[in-house]
């Protein structure tokens, strides 16, 4: 398979010198998805951890409800790019809908070619009330990601999606130059290793968009963290989703702005609680 880093020469110019030497940099190639035969969407995406994409893209798209829909997956690597073949059970195959997202844009720019506006803003499904977190849990959890960020140590440039819970820490970590790509792929893990999404919370190291509530939401995980600020259509997703959003999550704190509730702030929970809504 395409290796996910590469190393490159450069020259480094800083404090008036200028040095030759080496940077890792991540990979970029377009990965296109194809169920049955057919193509679905082309994403340029870095080329690691693709069944979890395929899987986790599918899901989260509707494609399939189901992982027991999926009768065998494939990766063939092309001159061209990859293609993530899924073969659906024929029961799944004969529901599919004729819509085609042809998705050929820049690192994963998650809406080109969605042929209808009310597509691109579709209700996230509503998610089950899960379980509550203390200040503290969320501290651990934003604490507990950067170390884990292997490809970003090497590049400084891919974002990371992934899944906490208090038992068990940080139980998986995908990374992708594209945002929406790297938590497709860690919604394809976790749902193909069983894990309760209730039971912890899902972490990102970039902006909330309405597609990062979305998938979130496909998921089935009630907290979502970030590091990054949302965007106001993210925050009515997510209140209309049931969704605790949690954002600019920093080493003194985080802000909330939907369903507060399932976090143990202390003193003047009610409070603080009711300000929000």
């Amino acid at each position: 398979m395409i290796a996910p880093v590469v190393r490159v020469p450069r020259l480094a110019c800083k404090s008036g010198e200028v040095r030759p030497g080496e940077r890792a940099i991540p990979e970029e190639t377009p990965v296109a998805i194809v169920h049955n035969g057919s193509t679905y969407a082309v994403m340029m995406a870095t080329p690691a951890d693709l069944e979890d994409f395929g899987y986790g893209f599918s899901l989260t798209e509707g494609v399939i409800g189901a992982l027991s829909e999926v009768d065998s997956i494939e990766t063939l690597e092309f001159d061209a790019g990859v293609e993530v073949r899924l073969w659906l059970n024929e029961t799944r195959a004969s529901q599919m809908v004729a819509r085609r997202r042809q998705i050929a844009g820049p690192t994963g720019c998650g809406l080109c070619g969605v042929e209808s506006l009310e597509l691109a803003v579709k209700p996230a499904r509503a998610v089950p009330e899960g379980r509550r977190f203390s200040v503290s849990d969320i501290a651990q959890a934003i604490a507990s990601l950067p170390p884990a960020q292997r490809l970003n140590h090497e590049t400084r440039a891919v974002h990371a999606a992934a899944f906490w819970n208090p038992a068990d820490g940080l139980v998986a970590v995908r990374e992708d130059v594209g945002r929406h790509n790297a938590l497709d792929k860690l919604v394809g893990h976790l749902t193909r290793t069983g894990e309760d999404a209730a039971g912890g919370m899902v972490l990102l190291t970039s902006r909330v968009s309405i597609e990062m509530v979305q998938k979130t939401a496909m998921l089935g995980a009630a907290v979502l963290v970030a590091v990054s600020a949302p965007t106001a259509l993210a925050v009515r997703t997510a209140e209309a989703a049931g969704i605790t959003l949690a954002a600019i999550a920093r080493d003194d704190g985080f802000e909330v702005f939907t369903h507060p509730h399932r976090i143990e702030f202390g003193g003047a929970e009610r409070e603080l609680i009711a300000h929000v809504g």
